[in-house]
């Protein structure tokens, strides 16, 4: 299936929500459509949609015109079997005691691990990410410091590894949510592939904003992989809903961005436990101070 791209930027947070709005209704409509900062420091948006046929060049000049977006850049990408290409590229990773591997490679899984299987799908998190191996070692090292937690969230869960590689741990149930409902149903497919089910209830969530996580707050230890500003935006709702003491596990954050989170998550009474930096990404574990 041949699929194409459609690709702007533009310098404001409203502006670009309100193109990627528009985008989703233009009469070719497209079957996907993403706005996302552009994490360089720069505070540029961009706005891309995908489409099964080539997108009209005219329809989206207007558009671009309208919201005061630079033109549109159209490419075609090539015919690939993505899910096939990842299973032949990606290799099982270790990080810490967790084992995170694909179904192909299940011959492969050492004693004396906690594995979990993660299949080529299409959701963020498959453990070989720099942010991912980050998160599964610092709950490693909480583990290692003899932290027990008894109420645990993951905030934009993804694939659910970091929920279950809790839930491996601690025989507690652990909440995974995502505002993505392709991302949920991942996640409920690998939490049963990995028999956890009822161990890992998966939501729809937008943040902590769902009754079943709010009933369960306030939470030992919560993850969020995310990105730099979702994560700033969450500092205050992570506060709230976080023990005295508790931990936060954050990641999705460029190097040179951690400083900015960490003070944010500090005026918010949350406190830099631990950092550690793999490839260009940080990873923050955060402790809440108990008074």
């Amino acid at each position: 299936m041949t699929t194409f791209t459609a690709f702007t930027t533009l310098s404001d947070k409203d502006a670009a929500e309100a193109l990627g709005e528009a985008l989703e209704m233009i009469e070719q409509e497209p079957y996907g459509v993403g706005v996302f900062e552009i994490e360089d420091g720069s505070g540029m948006w961009e706005v891309g949609g995908y489409f099964l046929e080539a997108p009209d060049d005219v329809a989206l000049a207007l558009l671009a015109a309208a919201h005061d977006a630079k033109p549109f850049v159209v490419s075609e990408l090539p015919d690939t079997d993505w899910v096939a290409k990842v299973r032949r590229e990606l290799v099982p990773v270790h990080a810490g005691r967790f084992y995170v591997y694909g179904s192909h490679d299940a011959d492969t899984v050492p004693e004396g691990v906690e594995p979990l299987l993660i299949e080529a799908a299409m959701a963020f998190g498959t453990g070989h990410h720099g942010t991912t191996q980050g998160c599964l070692r610092a709950l490693d090292r909480l583990i290692e410091a003899g932290v027990t937690c008894h109420k645990v969230a993951d905030i934009g869960c993804g694939t659910a590894v970091l929920a279950m590689g809790a839930a491996r741990v601690w025989p507690e149930t652990v909440f995974a949510s995502d505002m993505d409902q392709v991302a949920v149903d991942v996640a409920e497919a690998n939490v049963a592939a990995n028999g956890l089910a009822g161990r890992v209830v998966c939501l729809e969530a937008m943040g902590f904003e769902h009754p079943e996580l709010l009933a369960a707050a306030p939470f030992d230890l919560v993850f969020a992989n995310i990105l730099k500003q979702p994560l700033i935006d969450l500092a205050p709702d992570m506060a709230r809903h976080l023990v005295p003491g508790g931990f936060a596990i954050l990641s999705g954050i460029l190097n040179d961005q951690g400083d900015e989170v960490a003070e944010v998550y500090a005026r918010n009474g949350i406190n830099t436990w631990h950092r550690e930096e793999i490839g260009d990404w940080t990873t923050l574990t955060l402790r809440k101070a108990v008074s």
